[in-house]
């Protein structure tokens, strides 16, 4: 993730910020009972990740198994992919450290991270496959899934009440017609739907099976004009159509959370985090806030989300291989795994610690899609696509505005395939 996390817990949005008798022969590895006694590991975090309690309770653990020590160090997003870059190339980078998922394989690719398959083998039988996928490069494992989050439909209770709706939709007809009474039966504008909400045309694309990029021979080249890329556009053309909001801007153009705390405004679809930030514009708007799972085709079945969150990840060049991995055994455990979930109201790596999200109503929202949910493609030459202006989003506005997909693919094409060509 991209940013500092801020989760909204139930309706009101809270920020959080988040050796010695066998010998130390400095590499990491264990030379008997006490073999890690004196050493430290260095672990780097990004800023709101892991709270203060969790850290606290994890080093004591830590320490009591190892008899070792570790040194959380918080990083800042901006700017943190340089810095990793210059730390892995390094004689003594961190030993273990957060990693943006999509970020993941272009480190991997480099051979700045170390081989974590056998780890995975011990430990990872039963995380949910689509969180970690991002881990894996080339078939092998060169990270761990750690934490996730994905968008939800934050909805206003009063507004849905004023046009006679009930109950949350479960089907992405159902949403459909939901937000068309609200546009017959209320002054308010249905949904906030900008036209360049692209991660969330990245997960109707998921939801239908397609590819944002193919093969061709050697290259990753744009599959913007597969049927089924045209199919998640059309969808999102039909829900766009009952918004008001331009069609030439992101959702943070201005901030959704900002139009939607105004009052007059049905559901957007954002993060949970987002009605935080509504409720700073207007506190009052608190008590109406409501969230649901992103309907898809049939009940049952969410719609497609895109996954974003964090891997962590070891330093090929960290002379403590052994001891990072008993830390990652730690971290990822049950119970400190759990414990994160419970504390951020993130979505953790295995389905079987979602209990720990009972309570937090966005949290609740977003975890039956996570595992139905991907990432934008997971190749190192991606990251070009993202800098602006970002051709995914001049393809969606030109469909808005009345090309054909086809044509719209057309338009952007070689700009994306130039941008897929640059070396890594």
């Amino acid at each position: 993730m991209k940013r500092k996390l801020i989760a909204a817990i139930g309706v009101a949005g809270m920020l959080f910020s988040v050796a010695a008798c066998g010998g130390d022969d400095g590499d990491g590895k264990s030379t008997g009972a006490d073999g890690y006694e004196g050493q430290t590991l260095t672990v780097w975090v990004m800023d709101g990740s892991s709270p203060d309690e969790w850290q606290k309770d994890l080093a004591t653990e830590f320490e009591t198994k190892t008899k070792a020590k570790v040194k959380f160090e918080i990083q800042q997003w901006n700017g943190i992919q340089q810095k990793l870059t210059t730390a892995l190339s390094e004689e003594n980078p961190p030993d273990v450290f957060e990693v943006g998922n999509t970020q993941t394989p272009a480190y991997a690719k480099t051979g700045g991270l170390a081989d974590l398959t056998e780890l995975k083998s011990s430990i990872g039988a039963d995380w949910t496959e689509s969180l970690n996928e991002s881990s894996v490069f080339e078939g092998k494992q060169y990270a761990v899934p750690w934490y996730f989050a994905n968008r939800v439909v934050l909805y206003n209770k009063k507004v849905w009440a004023d046009a006679g709706l009930k109950d949350t939709p479960k089907t992405r007809d159902e949403f459909h017609d939901a937000l068309k009474t609200i546009g017959d039966k209320t002054d308010a504008e249905p949904i906030y739907l900008p036209g360049q909400n692209w991660y969330h045309f990245v997960g109707l694309v998921i939801g239908e099976g397609g590819e944002l990029v193919k093969k061709d021979g050697d290259q990753h080249v744009s599959n913007l004009d597969d049927p089924k890329v045209a199919a998640a556009m059309e969808t999102y053309k039909k829900f766009q159509a009952l918004s008001k909001a331009p069609k030439d801007k992101d959702e943070a153009t201005p901030q959704q959370g900002e139009v939607f705390a105004k009052g007059n405004v049905g559901a957007f679809i954002g993060m949970g985090w987002e009605a935080g930030i509504a409720i700073e514009a207007n506190p009052k708007i608190e008590q109406d806030i409501g969230y649901f799972t992103i309907p898809g085709d049939t009940a049952g079945q969410p719609e497609g989300v895109f996954l974003g969150g964090s891997n962590l990840a070891v330093a090929a060049g960290s002379k403590k291989q052994d001891l990072a991995q008993e830390f990652l055994k730690l971290a990822l455990s049950d119970k400190h795994e759990g414990q994160l979930a419970k504390l951020n109201g993130v979505i953790p790596n295995k389905e079987s610690l979602q209990s720990n999200l009972k309570g937090n109503a966005p949290a609740e929202a977003a975890a039956p899609a996570a595992a139905v949910g991907g990432t934008t493609p997971l190749i190192p030459e991606w990251a070009a696509v993202e800098n602006a202006p970002n051709p995914i989003k001049t393809y969606m506005t030109a469909v808005l505005n009345g090309k054909s997909p086809a044509e719209a693919a057309a338009q952007v094409e070689g700009e994306f395939n130039k941008r897929l060509a640059q070396e890594q």
